[in-house]
């Protein structure tokens, strides 16, 4: 069997390349393992992930509508078979679709475990019917798109389901009473979220000084406070997990730091220490495609590898390791493909932590301004004087521009607070745009909303923000 164009992996980077490929005339073959399109982001990671996470929104805002506005609500009861149920639902829903679009483009779907013979071949392993007579798929160009898996440390691997990664996580198996957090990053604070909504004790250990250590402390200082509050002041930061064990039906961790030190027994654990790319045992190195010392494969600014005709996108090509980030690259990987004069250069990509409240963030950080050098501005609106914030009774956020004092071009934009992640994307078009801070300033936002503090912050920029007074210097 042979096609122009073979993808191994069926998720976001991988079904976007195969699709446009096809939409453009070539004869496309997509090779993908699981059997269900959607990869990772969609079938073990960011839509079941959401959906969970508005479930354990709407009861948080439940609470707050008691606590602040006078109207209770009753003690939520949760159906767990129904609240999976319509998790799967949604997955089947989404998945199922891409099916059908492979099927009206035909997209050739093959479910099976693809391995490099050489650089215009692959074998291909499974059982499946869908897999070709001899089980050898040629091609003239290939796109690996397989994607990342979560990080399991060794030790912390003792063979117990009751030891979790983030897959685990979300199969919601039951609502345990107490739950241990291992890593203090997005996946594992969304998670915790989720689970803390849902009732559980969650306790979170990170090794350390601060959450979220890849992103402005700006936005996390509001997040940190907020989730103290859920997880009743259980963040213990510069603190080490020396061992994890099974003691009955308990997971027993031991404790090494100032803030939490000795042995605690825990329902569940979820281990969220990172992710790593799915770029083993794919024969990449009987074709001399080449990895970097993390798993990444290397690539150029147009996504090919050392071997002309494998491109790389997504997880497997590097950080960020970002859903968004894979469909433009396979998008891209499929332009060179055609002969277009097309690199990888993008100002901004848009990173969102879908915790309550969010963070966003794009384009520079000022941590990152200063530690290049970078002459930088930066102007922060806060959300106490936002008339809608005050509305929702939501005033801990803050919109915080990073502008270049002397072109006045915006560098970069961070967000926390509620629907930060759709707010980030108007940050996102202005620097892309290579837009200066009062082309934000003089465009008009709709009032009240949230969307009036991209303009204010950038108002703070000239000294003339309305609702707060801070000269300019």
């Amino acid at each position: 069997m042979h096609a122009k164009l073979v993808v191994i992996g069926g998720g976001p980077g991988g079904y976007a390349a195969a699709f446009l490929a096809a939409d453009q005339g070539m004869e496309v073959t997509l090779v993908e393992a699981a059997g269900r399109m959607g990869g990772t982001c969609l079938l073990r990671g960011c839509i079941p992930s959401k959906a969970l996470l508005h479930v354990a929104r709407v009861i948080s805002e439940a609470d707050e509508m008691g606590q602040d506005w006078g109207v209770e609500f009753g003690r939520p009861n949760i159906q767990l078979t129904q609240l999976r149920e319509r998790k799967e639902k949604v997955i089947s829903t989404l998945s199922g679709g891409l099916g059908q679009l492979a099927k009206r483009r035909n997209v050739t779907v093959i479910k099976a475990h693809a391995r490099f013979l050489d650089a215009n071949s692959l074998a291909l392993e499974g059982d499946d019917s869908s897999i070709p007579e001899g089980n050898k798929l040629t091609f003239d160009h290939c796109i690996v798109a397989t994607g990342s898996i979560p990080a399991m440390p060794g030790a912390f691997d003792i063979g117990s389901e009751r030891v979790m990664d983030s897959t685990g996580a979300l199969e919601l198996a039951d609502i345990p009473g107490s739950m241990l957090v291992i890593g203090g990053g997005y996946i594992g604070l969304e998670m915790g979220t989720v689970y803390a909504g849902l009732g559980t004790e969650v306790s979170v250990v990170e090794l350390q000084d601060g959450l979220l250590m890849g992103a402005d402390r700006d936005l996390v200082r509001p997040l940190h406070r907020r989730l103290k509050q859920l997880f009743q002041d259980r963040i213990f930061l510069n603190t080490k997990v020396g061992s994890i064990s099974l003691n009955g039906d308990k997971v027993e961790v031991t404790f090494e730091g100032p803030e939490k030190f000795g042995t605690e027994q825990y329902d569940r654990v979820l281990v969220s220490v990172g992710r790593r790319p799915n770029t083993f045992d794919l024969g990449l190195e009987t074709v001399g495609v080449q990895l970097d010392q993390r798993g990444f494969i290397l690539h150029d600014d147009q996504m090919r590898t050392a071997v002309p005709s494998i491109f790389v996108i997504g997880d497997a090509a590097g950080e960020p390791m970002l859903a968004h980030k894979a469909n433009h690259e396979g998008r891209l990987a499929v332009e060179v493909i055609h002969g277009q004069p097309v690199r990888f250069d993008k100002r901004a990509i848009p990173a969102v932590v879908f915790t309550d409240p969010e963070i966003a963030w794009t384009g520079i950080t000022a941590e990152e301004a200063k530690a290049s050098g970078v002459a930088h501005e930066v102007c922060v609106y806060p959300w106490a004087a936002s008339g809608r914030a005050q509305a929702l009774g939501r005033t801990e956020g803050l919109t915080k521009w990073i502008v270049d004092p002397d072109s006045e071009r915006v560098l970069g934009c961070g967000i926390v607070g509620p629907g930060a992640g759709e707010l980030i994307a108007e940050a996102t078009l202005a620097i892309e745009m290579g837009c200066v801070v009062r082309d934000i300033a003089e465009t008009i936002h709709a009032h009240p909303t949230l969307s009036e503090t991209m303009m204010n912050a950038s108002e703070v920029f000239y000294g003339t923000a309305t609702e707060i007074y801070k000269p300019k210097k």
